[in-house]
């Protein structure tokens, strides 16, 4: 059975075919000129849902969309929803607001959120969660991962995502967390 994955990220790609293709699912890249659907959700949930029935509805198949960020407590979240767009340019650029931001914050902690939307054969839809805690470094260490993860410190591993070989990374990983509940749900479902 295929499923369309609502992202031409190639490295989601592969990590959404590595979980579940053991439940005989194809993830299939989402075409080059498939609309790009307006992210005007107030929660993750609600923007994966987007992406994922917008995909579905241009390629008549079941799709999965995920929705991820970085939500800091000082900050009340944010950027949350907004991480990727949380300021123009780069992810360079964004850490450095970010850590602009934080300067004269003691309380560092935050955590990378995960929500996936899968819109299922017949039109059911799910969604589901995953979240990984952290501290908000003051300054960048590792060149692995990209976006925030250079800042993002979790203490049980004594390094940032930044630092972590991928394969834990992603064993720990908002998106991993989530990619696994997902695999429950259709093994249930399926």
């Amino acid at each position: 059975m295929q499923f369309v994955l609502a992202s031409h990220n190639k490295k989601k790609m592969a990590e959404m075919a590595a979980i579940l293709g053991g439940l005989g699912i194809e993830v299939v890249p989402l075409p080059e000129n498939a609309p790009e659907p307006e992210e005007n959700g107030a929660t993750f949930e609600e923007n994966a849902m987007i992406k994922a029935k917008s995909a579905a509805a241009f390629t008549s198949l079941p799709a999965i969309a995920d929705d991820s960020g970085l939500c800091v407590d000082a900050l009340g979240g944010a950027p949350g929803i907004y991480s990727a767009r949380y300021c123009e340019g780069t992810d360079r650029d964004r850490n450095t607001l970010l850590l602009k931001n934080m300067s004269d914050q003691e309380d560092r902690a935050c955590r990378f959120v995960c929500a996936i939307a899968c819109i299922l054969p017949g039109g059911e839809a799910l969604t589901v969660r995953g979240e990984c805690e952290g501290e908000l470094l003051r300054e960048s260490h590792g060149e692995g991962g990209f976006g925030y993860d250079p800042l993002f410190y979790v203490p049980e591993y004594a390094c940032t995502f930044g630092e972590l070989p991928p394969e834990t990374k992603n064993r720990i990983s908002h998106r991993g967390r989530a990619l696994r509940k997902l695999r429950e749900e259709l093994e249930a479902r399926l």
